[in-house]
């Protein structure tokens, strides 16, 4: 008699081992495995996504704002219907302004309605307009951002003192701006944003540079925001 003897049953569906030899062991089948692995990618997915949205929401609230240019008074650099992101963070001093800055603050005489201008005086600094030219303490003020053809009037205006926590801004476009030779000083808590890089149009998406150091026009000393803060005077 032989000693090899065929097991009974024939041969167990994978070789020598069986499912009812261990019943840890647990069968999977490939179309089972493949559902399981998509659901659980789109709950991953899901997740992310939905991180995703809370971070951009933060950013959008704190950071960073989209808004839209309206009318031409910052021509030729920003024209009308053009969409730009701002830093928020300006509010809060990151970082300090400085002249040149281009900003979106709300009208003093009018909270409810936003503008968007170059920031020209400083606190502490005494502006004048002489025929069509801008003197910060006495000194010609270089403004190569200008566009000569948009500039023509040449009005005079007396000196403004800038106050503390105030600041005097103008439109590129001169002669089709109002701003603070019409209206008076910006309240420094009326700036909440920074003009930082225009989006739309997608052929003009670029970033909004700070332009030029003004080489002999001195800055501002930094100092802290906070403090009382004055009210909105309205001065000239």
């Amino acid at each position: 008699m032989s000693i090899f003897k065929r097991k009974s049953g024939g041969a167990h569906a994978f070789g020598d081992v069986h499912v009812d030899d261990d019943r840890g062991i647990e069968m999977r089948r490939p179309q089972d495995e493949s559902r399981r692995h998509f659901w659980a990618e789109a709950r991953l997915l899901l997740r992310d996504l939905v991180f995703a949205l809370m971070i951009a929401s933060l950013v959008i609230v704190f950071v960073v704002q989209p808004v839209k240019v309206e009318g031409t008074s910052m021509l030729p650099r920003l024209e009308d219907g053009e969409r730009i992101f701002v830093n928020k963070l300006i509010y809060y001093g990151l970082p300090e302004l400085e002249r040149g800055d281009i900003i979106v603050f709300w009208y003093p005489e009018d909270p409810s309605k936003s503008y968007i201008k170059r920031l020209i005086g400083l606190p502490g600094e005494t502006v004048q307009v002489r025929d069509g030219r801008i003197l910060i303490n006495g000194k010609d003020l270089g403004e190569p951002y200008l566009d000569s053809e948009r500039n023509v009037t040449t009005q005079s205006l007396p000196p403004v003192l800038v106050r503390q926590h105030y600041y005097f801004v103008m439109g590129d476009n001169r002669d089709n701006s109002s701003d603070s030779r019409s209206w008076g000083l910006v309240p420094e808590k009326y700036i909440y944003g920074k003009a930082l890089f225009r989006y739309w149009p997608l052929g003009r998406a670029s970033v909004i540079k700070h332009e030029t150091e003004y080489p002999g026009i001195p800055g501002r000393e930094r100092f802290r925001r906070g403090g009382e803060e004055e009210e909105v005077s309205g001065e000239q």
